[in-house]
């Protein structure tokens, strides 16, 4: 069985800045585009289960920056839909609703009404990725893994998931740019293996 790798895409200009970047489908900055080089070492000559990677742009860049060929686009791997909130800081939103917390309070409707997702909402797409690469990761030659290229909260929503706990609970696991998890299993129960991981840079 092999061990699920997510990778969180590199720098945007909204995410130097602390912007809730959820479907606006901005590019990688040159920063973000350097920081995606650096994975490629980790990757080179490796072959994988399976590449699979949100439909946005910085996603998919970032997957090809780091010489994951054949990476199969899937909707349900698309960013946190934060309506109202798409790209204000926290602090913006904390002026007008103090403590606020995206992960307990969620996010405010679209001008036209129209809803954004709670954490159980992102929590049912990260199900069914996870039901749908199970099988792929159980048939897995040992060594052979997964690899996911998505977006900070979607990831963190997924390794909750992934771990049994409640979707909110993804606020305990704190994903930089361009840097890589490692979920796994020892004696049975899924564990996290590695987190936020630069490879490639030293530290």
């Amino acid at each position: 069985m092999g061990d699920l790798l997510l990778i969180r895409h590199g720098a945007t200009e909204w995410s130097a800045s602390g912007r809730h970047t959820g479907r606006t489908d901005l590019p990688l900055t040159p920063d973000g585009e350097a920081e995606a080089r650096t994975l490629a070492a980790s990757f080179s000559g490796r072959s994988f289960a399976f590449v699979l990677t949100s439909p946005l742009r910085r996603a998919r860049h970032t997957a090809e920056l780091a010489g994951l060929r054949g990476a199969v686009a899937d909707d349900d791997l698309c960013e946190w839909d934060y309506g109202g909130y798409e790209g204000l800081t926290t602090a913006r939103i904390q002026r007008d609703r103090p403590s606020w917390s995206l992960w307990r309070d969620g996010v405010a409707p679209y001008a036209d009404g129209r809803p954004g997702e709670s954490a159980a909402d992102v929590g049912r797409r990260a199900d069914r990725v996870l039901a749908r690469i199970a099988p792929l990761l159980a048939a897995a030659d040992p060594g052979t893994d997964g690899v996911v290229v998505a977006h900070a909260h979607l990831l963190r929503v997924l390794t909750a998931r992934y771990l049994g706990l409640p979707a909110s609970e993804g606020r305990l696991f704190l994903l930089t740019t361009a840097t890589v998890g490692r979920l796994s299993t020892e004696h049975g129960l899924p564990v996290i293996a590695g987190w936020n991981q630069r490879p490639g840079v030293s530290t």
